[in-house]
């Protein structure tokens, strides 16, 4: 991640790879639309959030009262020539309760959602700055049908790709454009229609990179600061990388 988390940084030139991993452009970024600078504090509080968030809190021990045995004091006070001792419940003896062990929880809570939305930029930024995003023009795979007409998933094409890109073996994060998130009542036959196709490409996409180590693949609406920390590249398709200009705007 830069170190650089006070100044804004001058335009990141970022170059744009085909599929075969040649240049055919570049894009220019103002660091300003993803907030100009990076807060490490904010993204270290949002990536505890989300880790947090993810536990599942069902760790549980057994106090002395809720152990198996007998509550008698196991010999008397004094005479025997022994320490003194209770039940067989505590603490100090072998299969007993344990003090001030951990009970179920719920460890989830919130941060402000513009403290979220503004680290999820920082996030992309680090990236960026750091050459660790790479921007490809599309990623629309060369398909084949089965004779039932449904499309023949190959992973082996993605990782032609990756490869290309010189990410290939790298932990990875794909970013594609948002899926249509509109009701199909609200949808006329050509907007359904193209809901429909986008939905399936990016099902074909998805197919072809979940078994290759390593690489997740996301609509960048899905993004968050630690999925995108977490990952040692980022790979975002132009128009992907486009919506996310224009979300942040």
């Amino acid at each position: 991640m830069s170190t650089d988390s006070t100044q804004e940084s001058k335009t990141i030139s970022v170059p744009v790879y085909n599929r075969d991993g040649a240049e055919v452009g570049k894009i220019d970024i103002d660091p300003a639309e993803f907030g100009g600078k990076i807060n490490r504090q904010l993204l270290h509080e949002v990536c505890v959030m989300f880790l947090a968030n993810q536990r599942a809190g069902t760790h549980s021990t057994l106090r002395r009262g809720e152990v198996a045995g007998s509550t008698k004091k196991l010999f008397r006070q004094k005479g025997t020539g022994n320490a003194r001792v209770g039940t067989r419940r505590t603490n100090k003896r072998r299969g007993g309760g344990t003090t001030k062990g951990p009970k179920p929880r719920d460890y989830e809570y919130h941060l402000p959602k513009k403290m979220v939305r503004a680290a999820t930029r920082m996030a992309i930024l680090s990236k960026l700055q750091d050459h660790e995003a790479v921007v490809v023009e599309n990623l629309d795979l060369p398909q084949s049908k089965s004779d039932k007409g449904a499309p023949v998933i190959k992973t082996k094409e993605m990782a032609k790709v990756l490869r290309a890109l010189q990410v290939h073996g790298l932990s990875t994060l794909i970013g594609t454009i948002s899926l249509p998130q509109m009701a199909a009542e609200e949808q006329d036959e050509a907007r359904k229609k193209a809901a429909t196709e986008a939905r399936d490409t990016h099902n074909v996409l998805f197919r072809s990179a979940r078994n290759l180590d390593g690489v997740k693949m996301m609509p960048v609406s899905d993004f968050n600061a630690y999925t995108v920390l977490r990952q040692k590249r980022l790979v975002l398709t132009r128009a992907a990388l486009e919506e996310l200009r224009k979300v942040s705007k």
